[in-house]
């Protein structure tokens, strides 16, 4: 799949808005909203006086695959995007927005976190900072941490990190349990991830538990078996750590191909420690996305190449373990589809900002600016098989952000900036 070409599945029904509380905010500063004449679900609005326009249609605009338009306009009715153009052929609408010539982009779509835990893991970071190597084991810690911690312990923290997260202008997100590692506990992980998100990921299948430490065999088979049928119900995906210390090919196989069996579509989390099958199950497997891919053989990029699966790349890991990184150019030199997203988790990437990972990637990955908010966006839609999200052009969900920017590159040539000062999600204003 190349940058521009939706991917093939059809959108799911919206996830429920985690930040519903804050969608009466329709102020916000710099910006002027006039003549509200209906209410939000009813109206249509303009924004107008827009700087430069992301649509992620290469059919509007400069014909790229950002298809930017420049003095632009976006006209929201109800939760979706009706018009998208230049301003000054912009119909009427009830309201009015004056973007005040700033950038407006779709709303971040971050396909892969890890948001439902307990407690944080500073003296391990700190540890690593002074030259110890990150390993899988450290799981552990929030394993037990996360069993300690109560149901509104664990929604309460949940709910903190999507807000942080929707003030640095996301507006969709993937999350996934492997924090439990029971029966018990993934399951209520699942259950309260799905409050808040249809893009539930079960990943019982994060380590080993360390209930199961000298039988391996018997935990694949509490993964496929009574976990599995407990989990299900709450999630869309299924997830692997295929991984030296983690998974081998052969029992991330047997995860993925039952959780296929109840309905579960394959995530993986592969290569990334290490050369290894992950990605090429991935491909097998027709799994949505390959995570990570930082240790990739000639045959890994092509198969990636040549597939619907999407390459996850997640620099904020690389950033908090001082690991390789992945080599960005050369997947997209290769016509794979790239995907940016935080990997937000207490112990390799504690962030939940995908300005500062676009920043990353293009500072150390080698992606421009163009194809970094590409797959912060649209390459995020791709990996999770989405049509109605990622992109700016008429039918898609109205989840938008203004930035205090007169253009996308200023994620990347100002890092470290807060440029998110506005925000709508599914047509309503929440920032």
């Amino acid at each position: 799949m190349t940058p521009g070409r939706p991917p093939a599945r059809p959108a799911p029904a919206p996830e429920p808005d985690p930040t519903a509380d804050q969608a009466s905010k329709d102020a916000m500063s710099n910006a002027t909203t006039v003549s509200p004449a209906h209410s939000a679900s009813t109206a249509s609005t303009l924004i107008t006086n827009i700087a430069a326009l992301v649509t992620n249609d290469p059919s509007l605009g400069d014909g790229s695959p950002l298809g930017l338009i420049q003095d632009a306009a976006v006209v929201i009715e109800g939760d979706r995007v009706a018009w998208t153009g230049d301003q000054s052929k912009a119909p009427a609408t009830d309201n009015r927005v004056d973007a005040g010539g700033r950038a407006v982009l779709p709303g971040f779509v971050d396909s892969h976190s890890h948001l439902v835990f307990a407690g944080d893991r500073t003296q391990e970071f700190n540890a690593r900072m002074s030259g110890r190597p990150y390993s899988a084991g450290g799981i552990r810690t929030t394993v037990a941490a996360t069993r300690a911690a109560t149901d509104e312990e664990l929604e309460r923290n949940l709910t903190r990190y999507l807000t942080e997260a929707l003030h640095q202008g996301t507006t969709t997100f993937e999350t996934k349990s492997g924090y439990g590692l029971t029966v018990q506990d993934e399951a209520r992980a699942l259950r309260i991830a799905a409050a808040h998100t249809d893009e539930v990921t079960y990943l019982g299948a994060h380590i080993v538990s360390p209930d199961h430490a000298d039988d391996p065999a018997a935990y694949v088979a509490l993964v496929t078996g009574e976990m599995l049928d407990a989990c299900a119900p709450y999630a869309r995906w299924i997830d692997v750590f295929c991984e030296k210390g983690a998974f081998d090919g052969d029992q991330a196989r047997a995860i993925l191909t039952a959780g296929k069996a109840r309905g579960l579509h394959p995530r993986v989390h592969a290569n990334q420690l290490s050369y290894g099958p992950g990605v090429q199950l991935a491909v097998e497997l027709d799994a949505a996305s390959a995570d990570h891919c930082t240790h990739l053989t000639d045959a890994d990029v092509d198969a990636l190449a040549n597939s619907r699966t999407v390459a996850t790349l997640l620099p904020g890991a690389e950033f908090s373990t001082r690991a390789q990184w992945p080599d960005a150019r050369r997947l997209l030199d290769a016509g794979v589809t790239v995907a940016l997203s935080t990997d937000c988790n207490p112990g390799s990437s504690f962030t939940s900002s995908v300005p500062f990972c676009i920043a990353l990637a293009v500072r150390d990955m080698r992606m421009t600016p163009d194809e970094a908010v590409w797959s912060a966006t649209a390459g995020g839609a791709a990996a999770l098989r989405r049509e109605d999200i990622g992109r700016l052009s008429a039918g898609a969900r109205a989840d938008l952000l203004l930035l205090d920017a007169p253009s996308h590159v200023h994620l990347a040539y100002r890092p470290g900036v807060p440029l998110v000062s506005g925000v709508w999600r599914r047509g309503l204003r929440v920032l």
